[in-house]
């Protein structure tokens, strides 16, 4: 048989890395893209040791996943390294990349607002290039039938968070990219999805300011009265791998335990059912 892959660009950490273990729980090898520095290769190490305590292939690529140089390169090295006789292909994609700047628009000094490189970075980082993984990955045949793209968004991508705009703007697109992917891959039988988490504690969440004061509110409003945590959002997106669930494309899928629905705060939420 021939073994599943699945890509997933941000896998050292947060949605990535606990998407990249649970797959391999579930029988998937992984190819991991991520940009990390010594400081934090040992989590990366961490995660590739769970992979492969699971019996599964951990490749991981060490690379700025924006550039369309090191996309082709390494879409490349795996066509030659992977690509024999049984021709594996990838049957999962996902965007987990968070790098952006966090920076007002309007400023009264230029130095304190978003320059129009940093605008361009985030949008380029958080959105488009999901679109350049996806368009190499069809030309160069590596895309399964009938396989999945995941993007990861949030509910910043149609609210207001201080300092959070260009983030906001890299998920709306992100969403936008999804629809469009969804339909013009219907003919390969692959389905396209994004996924908004609740507010979860993770590396890239905590360089948002103030984000101690999101991870509270979002405690009080969750129905459970926890925090949405990066293993819950991965569980989900193994269930969307099912071939059950192969009509489910295009949409936002909130994963979030019933927090985003939720506007009043004064108490918990399991209170005020008596």
């Amino acid at each position: 048989m021939e073994k599943k892959w699945a890509l997933i660009l941000g896998a050292s950490s947060g949605f990535g890395g606990a998407s990249a273990v649970e797959l391999a729980k579930n029988g998937y090898n992984i190819f991991g893209v991520h940009l990390d520095r010594q400081a934090t290769m040992p989590a990366v190490q961490q995660v590739i040791k769970k992979i492969e305590r699971t019996g599964q292939k951990a490749v991981f690529f060490n690379i700025n996943a924006a550039d369309q140089i090191k996309i082709n390169d390494t879409l490349d090295e795996i066509k030659e390294r992977f690509a024999t006789k049984e021709h594996p292909h990838v049957n999962v994609l996902i965007h987990s990349l968070a790098f952006g700047t966090l920076k007002p628009y309007i400023s009264k000094n230029p130095n304190n607002s978003i320059s129009p490189a940093q605008m361009n970075m985030t949008l380029d980082v958080m959105a488009h290039s999901l679109v350049y993984w996806t368009q190499g990955l069809v030309q160069r045949e590596l895309f399964a039938h009938g396989g999945r793209i995941f993007g990861l968004t949030s509910a910043g991508s149609h609210t207001v968070i201080p300092n959070y705009g260009a983030v906001s703007a890299a998920k709306a697109a992100l969403e936008s990219h999804i629809r469009q992917l969804a339909v013009e891959l219907g003919f390969m039988k692959i389905t396209c999805n994004s996924i908004m988490a609740g507010v979860t504690d993770t590396p890239a969440g905590n360089k948002i300011p103030n984000f101690d004061k999101m991870l509270s509110s979002a405690k009080l409003k969750n129905p459970h009265n926890r925090l949405t945590t990066p293993d819950d959002v991965a569980k989900a997106i193994v269930l969307l791998c099912d071939e059950r669930a192969d009509w489910i494309s295009g949409n936002v899928i909130g994963v979030d335990g019933g927090e985003y629905i939720v506007n009043y705060i004064g108490e918990r939420t399991s209170s005020l059912i008596k």
